[in-house]
């Protein structure tokens, strides 16, 4: 059983940056690959970056490259998401999630663990 917590949104100007955190509590992440999503308003909910915890590769949506730096601190247990160069469309509720698996991916029905969202809203 895994439990995601994350923190650090909030309201930020566009052009602004923010860094997202997501608290994983597991026996170990050996076998876990974690992902960022979000969903914003009238939106289907989308993949937004992934790590694999064993080996820490990684991946992106277009939309992000470039802006986003998801990393690990396999210490803490504890994924971030570093969000550069804000846009107003990449306002939504972020979600971090958990597949267990080797190998991180964007497709939101390969996770099973989720947690409960955090706010980030961009706007002048």
């Amino acid at each position: 059983q895994l439990q995601l917590v994350e923190s650090g949104g909030g309201l930020v100007q566009p052009g602004g940056s923010l860094r997202l955190s997501c608290a994983v509590s597991a026996f170990t992440l050996d076998y876990v690959a974690i992902g960022w999503f979000r969903k914003a308003p009238g939106k289907e909910r989308e993949g937004v970056s992934c790590i694999s915890m064993s080996d820490g590769s990684t991946n992106y949506a277009d939309s992000v490259k470039g802006r986003f730096t998801i990393s690990r601190d396999n210490a803490k247990n504890t994924v971030y998401l570093q969000m550069n160069s804000l846009k107003p469309e990449d306002t939504g509720v972020y979600y971090c999630a958990a597949r267990l698996s080797t190998l991180c991916g964007l497709r939101d029905s390969r996770y099973v663990y989720w947690g409960q969202g955090t706010q980030v809203a961009v706007s002048s």
